[in-house]
């Protein structure tokens, strides 16, 4: 049994209760973020928490929370759940009304929502020896995909998609161009340089996303962020997916066409093992900083 924070108050899961009349029951009226820690130190913290806050402001929803009340709930509640390799998952709905309609309430208090679950430990994952299928699909989703909100309705039917078609994720794109997968953000690598789709209103600004760029190049790398299209992905020599909980994954396959020879490339490698070495880092209770990346 988990232990749990709503609205102040400490519980087991079993007893929480939100009211159906609260809007992000009703209408996905809320926001949400997903931030990693390890050895009870979370990942990359202070960026998840102004991502958050740009969410509240762009839902025009009004918190008055800063970064030390949310780092104090997510030690409490490693603490509560005695875990220290957890992923803590933070949620913020606009509230409670007593009438079901879709104009904000003029009074109206937050339902502030948190817990964390158990991240398995450094191990090398089959995706990650394997690599992974994806599909590549047309963006079903709103325009505003750079807020982390929980209507996420849109992407699981994208990723259900790929599922049934013995994928592991989908790629999705708007008008030819490539945007992000259902859960994370794109790379690909073409000659020796990494690119990325630039951020808009129409793709999430990942915190990963932004480590790995800052990652790459310390290692050396040219990294451009670009209008990418599906033709280049096709013609790629590696594509990686990034996201906080699930990290660098490589992708071997689009469309049940080979990327590259069809093997996991040399550059994620690379990548992968600095990523892992600053993890491994963070387990063992040490701290980098190295041209200007942050591991807190």
């Amino acid at each position: 049994m988990a232990i749990i924070y709503l609205n102040g108050q400490w519980l087991p899961d079993s007893e929480a209760k939100v009211s159906v009349f609260d809007r992000g029951f009703l209408f996905a009226d809320s926001v949400y973020e997903v931030i990693p820690a390890y050895a009870g130190n979370f990942f990359r913290f202070e960026e998840h928490i102004q991502r958050l806050n740009q969410s509240l402001e762009s839902v025009k929803m009004d918190l008055r929370f800063d970064g030390q009340e949310w780092l104090s709930i997510g030690k409490e509640l490693l603490a509560k759940n005695d875990l220290k390799q957890a992923s803590l998952y933070l949620q913020v709905s606009r509230g409670t009304s007593a009438i079901r309609s879709h104009e904000f309430p003029a009074e109206i208090m937050p339902t502030i929502f948190a817990m964390v679950s158990e991240l398995p430990p450094v191990v090398t994952s089959k995706q990650k020896t394997k690599g992974i299928q994806v599909i590549s699909c047309e963006d079903i989703r709103w325009d505003r995909c750079d807020i982390k909100t929980t209507g996420l309705l849109a992407n699981c039917l994208l990723l259900q998609k790929a599922l049934e078609s013995g994928a592991d994720d989908s790629i999705l794109v708007r008008d030819g161009k490539v945007l992000e997968s259902t859960s994370s953000n794109v790379f690909a690598v073409k000659s020796g340089q990494i690119l990325t789709p630039k951020l808009s209103d129409e793709l999430l600004a990942g915190v990963t996303r932004e480590f790995v760029m800052l990652l790459a190049r310390n290692l050396g790398y040219s990294v451009l962020e670009v209008d990418l299209y599906e033709a280049d992905l096709q013609e790629a020599d590696e594509i990686w997916l990034t996201s906080s909980n699930k990290e660098i994954r490589p992708v071997v396959g689009l469309n049940h066409a080979k990327i590259g020879n069809g093997e996991i490339g040399n550059v994620w490698r690379e990548m992968n093992q600095a990523y892992q070495k600053l993890k491994y880092n963070l387990y063992q209770g040490e701290f980098s900083e190295i041209a200007g990346i942050n591991t807190l």
